[in-house]
C-alpha cells in the first residue's frame, strides 16, 4: 500500500478536481499545482504549492515548458525500495510525490471544433502532461497516477477506509488506466495529422484511436463479451454516429447488420433504395421514385428471411411505410429522419430500434481503408469504393444486351460487393429477384438465387461476383430464365463460359473488375 502525502493536479478537464482536492487535504495531503489549475483550487480554499516553487524556475513559453524538471520528475521516479535512489533525493533536497492528478490538453475536442487552425491544433499537443503520467505509471508501485475524473469519488472512499493509504490493486489499474490514456492520445494525435499531411496510405506502423461507444450485452452469442468503439474524428453518417430514438439497447449483431446495410445504401445516393438485412447480408434491396414502393419490393423478395431483419432506407420513413413495416416483426428500421407520425407509429412497437443517420446517406461518406483483425496482426486494405458503369463494359457474346439489361445488371452488379462470397445476384430493373450467397461452389449460389427468385426469375439478368470457373452456372442461369449475365471475366474456361451463353441466346458482358467479400 502506498500512503499519499503529496500530490501533483494539473488537469485540463477540471470537472471535479475541487471536491477531490479537499478530500485530498482532509487526508493531510501537499497539493502541487499548476497556472489554472492552482488558480482554480486557491479560489475555492484548496491551498497549494505552486509548481514554480518546487522547481525555483517560472512557468515558460506560454505554459510549453513549467513541470518538465528533475525536482518534479525525480520525486516521482525514485524507486522507494532503493535506498540509494532516497539518498539521492536527500542529497538533492529533492521531496517525492505520491500522486499525479493529470488528464491532458483537449486535442481531440480541439481539432473538431469548425474551422479550427492547425496552428490551434498543434498547440493543443500536450509534452507535460504525457511525461508526468508515463514517470508515474513507470513507477506505479509508489505513485497514484489518476487520468480520469471518473476514479475521483471511489479514490477518496478508499483512502477514507484506509487511513489515506491505496492498495496494490488500485495502483496497477490507474497504473494501466493512464497508459492507455496516453498511448490512445497519441494515437489520436498521429490519426489526425495522418490525414492533414501527406505520407503513404499504409505507414510502416499503423495507430488506430478509438473510444468506447457503449458496451453491450454479448457478442455474437450471449456467452461471449462485447463493445463497440467508435472513431472520434468520423464525419458524415456512421452507424457509431446515429441516434437511437426509440427502442432497447443495440447489440453486437444489430451494428453488424446496420453497418451492412450503410455499405450497400450508399451504392444508390441517387435514387430511393430500401435494404433489407439478415445476417449482414441483403435478403432484398429495391430502387424505387418512392421510398414506399422501393420498401415493398424489397420486402416481398424474400419475406421468410426477413423476419427479424434490419431495413435501411435512405429517404424519410414515411407513415406509409411506417404502416407497412409494423406489420412485421423488425429489429431495427434506420432512415435519414421519420415523419413525426411514422415515428409515434413505429415506437408503439416495444423491441424496434428506431436510429436516424446525421445526414443523407452517400458513397462520398464510404470508409477509405478497411481492417480485419486476426491473432498476432491486422489486414489492411482499401475499400471497394468504384463503381462499374456502361462504358466499363465489353460486351463477349453474339448478343449485345438491351439499354435494360444493362440498367439491371449495373444495379446487380454493385449489390454484389456487399455480399458474401461466393455470390450470384438475379435482378429485374433496380430490383433484386434472388439471390445466392456465401457457397463454396458458385453453381450453388446459381441454384439457389434461382430457387429464391422461382417464376421472378423469368426475364431477369445474372450477376456473379466473380468469374464462373465452368460453364455450369450459365446452365442454372438459362434453365430460371435469365437473359443476360454480368461478370469480371478471367478464368481459364472464359470461352466456354462465353459459348454456354451463347448457346442459349444470352447477352453476356465482363466487367474485368472482381468485387468478391471474403
Amino acid at each position: 500500500m502506498v500512503k499519499i502525502e503529496r500530490a501533483l493536479i494539473s488537469v485540463s478537464n477540471k470537472d471535479g478536481i475541487i471536491d477531490f482536492a479537499r478530500g485530498l487535504k482532509e487526508h493531510g495531503v501537499e497539493i502541487i499545482s499548476t497556472g489554472g489549475t492552482a488558480l482554480l483550487l486557491e479560489r475555492n480554499g484548496v491551498r497549494t504549492v505552486g509548481i514554480s516553487d518546487i522547481t525555483g524556475f517560472p512557468e515558460m513559453l506560454d505554459g510549453r515548458v513549467k513541470t518538465l524538471h528533475p525536482n518534479i520528475h525525480a520525486g516521482l521516479l525514485a524507486r522507494r525500495d532503493l535506498p540509494d535512489h532516497m539518498h539521492q533525493l536527500e542529497r538533492m533536497k529533492i521531496k517525492k510525490i505520491d500522486m499525479v492528478v493529470v488528464n491532458l490538453y483537449p486535442f481531440k475536442e480541439t481539432v473538431l471544433k469548425p474551422g479550427v487552425s492547425l496552428e490551434e491544433v498543434i498547440e493543443n499537443i500536450d509534452i507535460g502532461g504525457p511525461s508526468l503520467i508515463r514517470a508515474a505509471s513507470k513507477n506505479y508501485r509508489s505513485v497514484a497516477v489518476v487520468t480520469d475524473p471518473v476514479r475521483y469519488g471511489p479514490i477518496l472512499e478508499e483512502m477514507n477506509a484506509s487511513q489515506g493509504h491505496l492498495g496494490e490493486v488500485t495502483l496497477q489499474g490507474l497504473m494501466l488506466e493512464a497508459f492507455r490514456a496516453t498511448a490512445n492520445y497519441d494515437a489520436l494525435i498521429a490519426q489526425h495529422l495522418g490525414g492533414t499531411f501527406p505520407g503513404p496510405m499504409f505507414p510502416q506502423t499503423l495507430n488506430v484511436g478509438m473510444e468506447k461507444v457503449q458496451d453491450l450485452r454479448y457478442g455474437e452469442n450471449p456467452s461471449q463479451q462485447a463493445a463497440f468503439y467508435g472513431d472520434p474524428f468520423a464525419t458524415g453518417v456512421a452507424v457509431a454516429r446515429m441516434k437511437q430514438l426509440h427502442g432497447k439497447e443495440l447489440s453486437f449483431n444489430n451494428i453488424l447488420d446496420m453497418e451492412s446495410a450503410l455499405s450497400l445504401l450508399r451504392e444508390f445516393e441517387d435514387r430511393a433504395c430500401a435494404v433489407v438485412i439478415k445476417h449482414t447480408n441483403p435478403c432484398g434491396i429495391a430502387c424505387d421514385d418512392h421510398i414506399y414502393d422501393a420498401f415493398m419490393v424489397a420486402y416481398n423478395v424474400d419475406p421468410k428471411a426477413a423476419y427479424g431483419c434490419v431495413i435501411g432506407l435512405n429517404r424519410e420513413c414515411d407513415l406509409r411505410t411506417a404502416e407497412e413495416i409494423s406489420k412485421h416483426f423488425v429489429e431495427i428500421v434506420f432512415a435519414p429522419s421519420f415523419d413525426p407520425q411514422a415515428l409515434e407509429l413505429l415506437s408503439k412497437k416495444k423491441n424496434i430500434r428506431l436510429m436516424t443517420t446525421p445526414g443523407p446517406i452517400t458513397l462520398a461518406d464510404a470508409p477509405k481503408i478497411k481492417l480485419k483483425y486476426i491473432k498476432g496482426g491486422m489486414l489492411v486494405q482499401t475499400a471497394d469504393n468504384g463503381q462499374v458503369t456502361a462504358e466499363n463494359l465489353k460486351v463477349v457474346t453474339k448478343r449485345a444486351p438491351t439499354d435494360e439489361e444493362i440498367k439491371a445488371m449495373l444495379f446487380a452488379n454493385r449489390v454484389c460487393k456487399h455480399i458474401w462470397s461466393n455470390t450470384v445476384i438475379l435482378a429485374k430493373g433496380e430490383r433484386v429477384v434472388g439471390i445466392g450467397a456465401g457457397q463454396m461452389s458458385r453453381v450453388d449460389s446459381s441454384f439457389i438465387a434461382a430457387h429464391k427468385a422461382g417464376e421472378n426469375a423469368q426475364g431477369s439478368v445474372m450477376a456473379s461476383d466473380a468469374f464462373f470457373p465452368f460453364r455450369d452456372g450459365v446452365d442454372e442461369a438459362a434453365k430460371a430464365g435469365a437473359t443476360a449475365i454480368i461478370q469480371p471475366g478471367g478464368s481459364i474456361r472464359d470461352q466456354e463460359v462465353i459459348d454456354a451463353a451463347n448457346e442459349y441466346g444470352m447477352a453476356m458482358v465482363f466487367t474485368g473488375v472482381r468485387v468478391f467479400r471474403h
